[in-house]
């Protein structure tokens, strides 16, 4: 049977003059549009008084209008009812109704559906019932037995339902619950529910409340609550009570925090935990947060005072009162421009680290304050840096640290120790058009630092220095430029030069450092030209290709000027492997600058097949070839000692990649002595995904560096897995093991259950890390989560 469209005829009119006893049409199917059956102007009086339905109105368009789509239309004008019969559709406004028959009562001003009733909301909301009443503007209705699923995978079930005014839905006897996996059997309840002796969803305050309501896991009841009320599936934000969690350790004891949150405007809101603990007292936390035009920020502060200090004996944490306060935001300036900061204040340098369940704990130890601009070409940052360590001072004598002479003794001062460095002002341009055929480029640093006392070490009998106490300032301004070149066979010739200048202004208050220069103003100067040559060959194969391309680079400069004399603060980690072999300039900052005539030589070899496997890697070693090796005269900290460059010939550094595009990846990078291939540094790691199971393993190995005072070698392994035992269910675990001391690091083991709307996991830890003289650090961790309603945690430390 094949369905037309007709206008709408005369007769359903409302007031027409009824032609006939009753008029069928059937033996075809039809699409009828009329703006009276359900027209918001055809409203009873007793539904237009309803205020909500009046709001619904409003929503309504004034224009709408009803398409009607069935086998068969009847009009009995004796009862005044319209009779659509055979796979009947209704499309109104965004609502769409299907059903096997259904009758308009024009009269009473609603109309039912019967058999196989499906309702689809102009929000998502599916309705499926077997019988639905509505009024003829759908904002009232009542079902018996019906599901009503939601766009957010949650599920109502009723055996009977009221809707008032298009907002207030009644369901009794009812549950919620959330939509379950499509292979589970019909007939199995869901994993969890809740049971309710009447659900109230409002629609207008976003609010769903459950009456008499129990909780069932596999339809057994755990929980009771005479009364439960939370935001409806579709609200983000929503002022209220959240999940309580709890909280246990040998320290503080027994709690449970208790957040409430408070939606206050779409653009800002506030939270607010307490946390009663058995121990010490309440926790309080609380966490401002808006967001502006330009930009956001957040303020949040947490603290209590300590009924039993006497807990954190020996630590920082000795006091009554203890606290921190944490800020961040970012805001627009313009296209180009921001600023932001990002600070945090504690009481004591131990409070987050005791108090973890603050949001905030996790906040870095590095404060800052930041302003940054930037276009295609160039590039301004400001910056202001502050550090507040949570490391504790420790007993020199206890620990094995002698006091270095005059200076405070290892350990001590930790705080004092760390600078204050403001500002720190970098800039880049790139210039527009290039300068003798080649790219030209300015950088600029400038840093300043402040140090309330000098932090020093001594080994062999020589002082070392990781800080100086002072005041020091550095401008530096270096400019690069570069010209790429292709010969007709492929060869790559890269010719660069770039000069660098450097400014230094000392305020040195520690007078007892003899080898620190005593001008307060200090100037350094380094010009250098060089040649980059690269040569790939490109080798193909049935499946694939390689590409072998040698590299070579040489750079001819003066000696390095003042080693030993200016203080390095951001020069002292040198790490020498295949990412920084041809570097112009291997220090990692700006206090020190390279200098000599050097050669870098490499090879780098990929091999690639047509599937998407491929391997890289690379090989190579540099050398010194002219004037004062700048790796070999160390600086106050000594930082250049055991790096691999000190001596003329380099050691070897290699890297290599592999990925086979079956779940398996490897990377590694290694140093190797440049006398007999002993192996000085490692860094691999391995991830692996087969099937259930999810792996990585991390190998790491540094030498001995005596000349740092590091006697032994290093060498640790990590590992981490995780096993999928079915759909739902996984294990997983952690193992971090000292090879060198052959002692277990840390370690975790725990099992988790997840599925569309529940999860589950335990977890266990243990910690050696911090000190092998303080006892294990033991950590039990519970997470429960129900989708849509909210998650709880349980964390227990100090065991």
């Amino acid at each position: 049977m094949t369905r037309s469209s007709l206008l709408a005829p005369s007769f359903l009119t409302r007031g027409a003059v009824r032609p006939a006893r009753g008029i069928r049409i059937r033996g075809l199917g039809f699409v009828i549009a009329c703006s009276l059956i359900v027209a918001p102007g055809a409203l009873t009086p007793a539904v237009a008084q309803d205020s909500l339905a009046n709001a619904l109105q409003a929503r309504i368009k004034p224009d709408a209008q009803m398409l009607l789509e069935a086998t068969e239309l009847t009009y009995d004008f004796d009862r005044d009812v319209i009779s659509a019969v055979g796979k009947v559709e209704i499309f109104y406004d965004g609502f769409t109704l299907e059903a096997e028959r259904v009758d308009f009562d024009r009269k009473a001003g609603k109309m039912v559906a019967r058999g196989y009733v499906r309702f689809i909301e102009p929000d998502g909301n599916v309705v499926t019932t077997n019988e639905l009443e509505l009024s003829d503007d759908f904002a009232q209705g009542f079902a018996n037995s019906l599901q009503l699923d939601t766009p957010e995978r949650t599920r109502f079930i009723a055996d009977r339902a009221t809707r008032e005014g298009g907002n207030v839905t009644t369901f009794e006897n009812g549950l919620y619950t959330v939509y379950t996996s499509p292979d589970r059997p019909a007939n199995k309840p869901p994993l969890w529910r809740l049971r309710a002796q009447r659900i109230i969803h409002n629609q207008q305050e976003q609010v769903v409340e459950f009456q008499d309501a129990s909780l069932e896991f596999f339809g057994q009841p755990i929980a009771y609550m005479p009364y439960l009320s939370m935001p409806d599936p579709t609200v983000k934000r929503k002022t209220g009570f959240l999940m309580p969690s709890g909280v246990f350790s040998e320290r503080l004891g027994f709690g449970v925090a208790l957040p409430y949150y408070w939606a206050l405007d779409p653009t800002y809101d506030l939270g607010v935990t307490l946390t009663p603990l058995s121990k010490q007292g309440v926790l309080s936390e609380a966490v401002w947060r808006q967001r502006l035009v330009s930009g956001s920020y957040r303020v949040a502060a947490a603290g209590l005072f300590q009924a039993q200090p006497s807990e954190f004996r020996g630590t920082s944490g000795d006091r009554r009162w203890r606290g921190a306060i944490h800020t961040d935001g970012e805001f627009r300036i313009s296209r180009d421009w921001k600023w932001g900061w990002d600070l945090t204040h504690k009481t004591d340098r131990a409070f987050l680290r005791d108090y973890d369940s603050v949001s905030f704990a996790k906040s870095d130890e590095v404060s800052q304050i930041y302003l940054a601009g930037e276009t295609e070409r160039n590039a301004l940052s400001v910056k202001a840096y502050a550090f507040q360590i949570s490391q504790e001072d420790y007993d020199s004598s206890r620990d094995g640290h002698d006091p270095v002479g005059r200076f405070s003794p290892v350990g001590r001062s930790l705080q004092d120790k760390q600078p204050y460095v403001l500002p720190v002002v970098d800039y880049d341009y790139v210039f527009e058009n290039p300068i003798a055929g080649g790219e030209l480029s300015l950088s600029s640093n400038f840093t300043s630092l402040h140090r309330n006392k000098t932090d020093a070490f001594a080994f062999n009998g020589v002082d070392r220095f990781r800080g100086i106490d002072g005041t020091f300032s550095r401008l530096t301004v270096q400019t690069d430029w570069r010209r790429t070149l292709i010969d007709p066979i492929g060869q790559v010739f890269t010719p660069f030069a770039y000069v660098r200048g450097d400014l230094f202004f000392l305020a040195s208050q520690d007078k007892n450092i003899s080898s620190l220069t005593g001008d307060a103003f200090a100037g350094r100067f380094m010009p250098a030209a060089g040649m980059e040559y690269r040569y790939p060959f490109v080798v193909t194969f049935d499946g694939g290709n390689q590409i072998i391309e040698p590299v070579a680079q040489i750079i001819v400069r003066p000696d390095e000027q003042r080693i030993g004399q200016l203080p390095n603060d951001d020069a002292q980690s040198l790490v020498f492997d295949a990412t920084t072999l041809f570097d112009y300039d291997k220090f990692s900052g700006f206090d020190r600058a390279e200098g000599g005539t050097r050669a870098n030589i490499g090879l780098n070899y990929k091999l690639q097949f047509d599937g998407g496997q491929y391997l890289s890697t690379m090989f190579g070693r540099s050398f010194h070839l002219a004037g004062k090796n700048s790796y070999t005269y160390t600086d106050l900290l000594g930082a250049t000692r055991n790096s691999g460059l000190e001596t003329r010939n380099s050691d070897y550094v290699g890297s290599a990649y592999f990925d086979t595009r079956y779940g398996v990846r490897f990377g590694a990078q290694a140093r190797f002595d440049d006398d007999n291939f002993a192996i000085r540094r490692v860094q691999a790691q391995a991830t692996a995904t087969y099937g259930p199971v999810v792996s990585t393993l991390a190998y790491a190995f540094l030498g001995a560096q005596p000349d740092l005072g590091i006697d032994k070698p290093r060498e640790e392994v990590l590992g981490a897995a995780s096993l999928r035992l079915s759909d739902n269910w996984r294990v997983f675990g952690s193992l971090r093991y000292d090879m060198e001391n052959r002692n277990v690091v840390q370690d975790g083991l725990g099992i988790g259950y997840d599925d569309e709307g529940f999860s589950l996991s335990v977890a266990y830890q243990e910690d050696r890390s911090r000190n092998n003289k303080e006892p294990v650090d033991r950590t039990v961790f519970f997470r429960f989560g129900l989708r849509t309603i909210g998650d709880t945690q349980v964390s227990t430390g100090g065991l």
